[in-house]
């Protein structure tokens, strides 16, 4: 075990934010932390990391665990380069390295070899100095570096570029980067996947995911979560709970929980309603006293259940259009954007949308994908290139960064100042679906937090009744419940959808079409993020399986004018055996791999079953033991399949 959280209280005056935490942390496990926003996640990182104090509970480390946190937004301050503060991580190094170079010298001194003894110990103290060098990755640092800059997207950046003159986003990802490569035995990360594009995020889950120490990580990004985690601990109503398995996992046992514990929850208010029903009938009767008080004495005695927290999932709205759009709704022809005619961000980018289609924008960070929204919705003029909307085609648009909102209004003002016909009872109606109750409508927009204002936009854009909706990252700043309820809104929406995101899991669920922005135009494909990966993959082989042609060509083309045709029809037959082979190999790792993961989430499903069937009450509840045992069975079965399929593919 390398750290224990037991019993944590933490309270902002009497409020309380954490009221009596749990958490243990083994030896590389993987913990995502989660919960609504302002649970108190951010709050339990920093007293772990000692940031913060508490009013009550203890820690247990051991004094040879390191701890490595990086907070949320916390960008890199410093006078330095960037090659310096990433070598300033193995100064340790760096001093050793010294070290030996002086005993290098000294060893090549005549005068040290007057006194046998001393030589010799120099000698042996040079021979374990270099040893511990090496055993410390001293001749690795510097590949280290160079292979952390780059997959953090630093790679085309000169190594003395002054820290100061990055921007916001660059010194919190550059200080993500010298956190890795410190690499603690416990590394604690507060949403690390803000201001990263989908390429550098791919390689930050593949790097974690290899990593040898363990990860406690808070994140809103459900897929990030599924790919790298292995227990999820959820902090709710001040509390904490662990569950097994990846995100996927735990919404799937945080709904079965949630229907269980409202049928008890139920079960007992109605038990409470007879019992106050027969007290206050019964209590001045002389003959039924007794018992009403008896009674009386049982509610006040009575553990009351809590209501178990759905209202926020039950948080409903919808997208709703006035009217009916054309089949053709979007034509972008040939567009080129430019800030100065020196350097376009992209140029000859095209796409058609049509009545009802949903789109995703893709690309990488800083090509002009919120540009090019701001072209579609008139804010921006484009440099070249023809925009024509369809008939009767309504705008709604979502700007990540809330220009559209007032600071100086309060929340009821904003949407009513947009509405200024609309009832103030149906604008408290949505504003209570999007869970602003009571009070909270009379909040400035500039006191409120990110997730807040993000809300505010959507309500506004609901009440618009728009039939094209055009979301810029609608899913930043919400917690992991409201992007369900959000998606949920989406997936009924009748109108046409384009939409720029870089959370892969709201990619998936959502885009039936993917557009690729890049600096030459767009590229087109068919399917959700995971088909547009497995597209990129084979286009990918296709082009490395293109380049080794040449390359063999290359080579048969300088061999003897003496081969015979018989012997290049030969080599060519075989030169496309061994691309098919290779082919095949891939697939078959494919394959292997992905039966793992299943493997993996079965035996973990089967364990978790045996665990409920070994409960009291389920033992004893023989209609709910033997749905469970039957479940266990189906995934036993399926297990056992897996389990074939795997050895065949790993004989072949």
């Amino acid at each position: 075990m390398l750290l224990q959280v037991s019993g944590i209280i933490k309270r902002f005056g009497v409020d309380p934010i954490l009221d009596g935490v749990n958490l243990q942390i083994l030896e590389r496990e993987r913990i995502g932390l989660v919960g609504v926003n302002g649970a108190g996640k951010s709050t339990l990182l920093k007293i772990v990391a000692g940031e913060m104090s508490y009013d009550g509970g203890q820690i247990f480390k051991s004094k040879e665990t390191t701890l490595g946190y990086l907070a949320q937004n916390s960008g890199l301050q410093s006078d330095r380069n960037i090659w310096e503060e990433m070598m300033n991580v193995f100064a340790h190094l760096t001093q050793a390295e010294a070290d030996l170079r002086q005993m290098e010298r000294d060893i090549a001194d005549p005068a040290q070899m007057e006194d046998e003894k001393k030589y010799a110990d120099l000698l042996e103290r040079y021979a374990k100095r270099s040893d511990w060098f090496k055993d410390h990755g001293g001749y690795e640092m510097e590949t280290r570096i160079r292979s952390v800059l780059h997959g953090m997207g630093f790679g085309e950046f000169s190594p003395d570029t002054p820290i100061a003159t990055l921007s916001g986003g660059q010194k919190t990802r550059l200080a993500l980067a010298r956190i890795l490569l410190q690499a603690p035995d416990l590394l604690m990360l507060d949403e690390p996947t803000n201001y990263l594009d989908i390429a550098t995020l791919t390689w930050l889950e593949d790097y974690l995911r290899g990593y040898s120490g363990a990860l406690l990580v808070v994140s809103h990004d459900r897929y990030f979560l599924d790919r790298l985690v292995t227990t999820i601990v959820e902090i709710e109503r001040h509390r904490s709970k662990k569950y097994t398995g990846n995100y996927s996992r735990y919404m799937e046992l945080k709904a079965a929980e949630y229907e269980t514990q409202m049928k008890q929850y139920e079960k007992q208010q109605g038990e409470i309603s007879k019992m106050e029903d027969f007290v206050q009938k019964n209590i001045v009767r002389a003959s039924t006293t007794k018992r009403a008080q008896s009674r009386r004495k049982a509610l006040d005695k009575m553990e009351r259940l809590d209501k178990p927290m759905g209202d926020l999932k039950k948080a409903h709205f919808s997208f709703e259009t006035a009217v009916m759009s054309g089949k053709e709704v979007l034509r972008v022809d040939q567009l080129s954007v430019a800030y100065d005619e020196a350097s376009p961000l992209f140029r000859n980018a095209s796409f058609d949308l049509r009545r009802g289609e949903t789109v995703a924008l893709i690309g990488p960070n800083g090509i002009g994908k919120s540009t090019m929204l701001k072209c579609l919705t008139g804010s921006l003029r484009p440099v070249t290139g023809e925009i024509q909307w369809g008939t009767k085609v309504q705008i709604g648009y979502y700007d990540q960064e809330q220009t559209g909102l007032n600071p100086s209004n309060t929340v009821l003002e904003e949407l009513w100042s947009a509405y200024p016909g609309m009832e103030e009872a149906r604008i408290r109606t949505v504003l209570g679906n999007f869970l602003f109750s009571g009070d909270d409508v009379l909040k400035k927009i500039s006191s409120l937090s990110g997730g807040e204002k993000a809300r505010v936009s959507l309500s506004k854009l609901m009440l618009k009744e728009a039939n094209m909706l055009i979301l810029d990252e609608p899913t930043n700043h919400l917690d992991l419940f409201a992007k369900e309820v959000l998606e949920a809104a989406l997936m009924d929406y009748e109108g046409t959808l384009l939409f720029i995101s870089h959370d892969r899991y709201f990619l998936n669920k959502m885009a039936e079409r993917i557009v690729e922005l890049h600096p030459g135009g767009t590229e087109h494909y068919l399917g959700n993020y995971d088909d547009y990966v497995e597209k990129k993959q084979e286009l990918e082989d296709i082009a490395r399986e293109a380049a080794e042609a040449r390359q063999a060509s290359s080579k048969n083309s300088s061999k003897s004018d003496l081969s015979t045709s018989t012997t290049e029809k030969s080599g060519a037959a075989s030169f496309e055996a061994e691309k098919q082979a290779k082919r095949e190999e891939r697939n078959r790792q494919r394959k292997q791999e992905a039966l793992e993961q299943q493997i993996a989430e079965l035996e973990t499903k089967i364990t978790e079953l045996e665990a409920q069937m070994a409960l009291p009450e389920i033992y004893q509840d023989y209609m709910k033991l033997q749905e469970l045992q039957q479940q266990s069975e189906e995934h036993k079965t399926q297990l056992t399949k897996a389990y074939e399929e795997w050895e065949e593919l790993a004989m072949e």
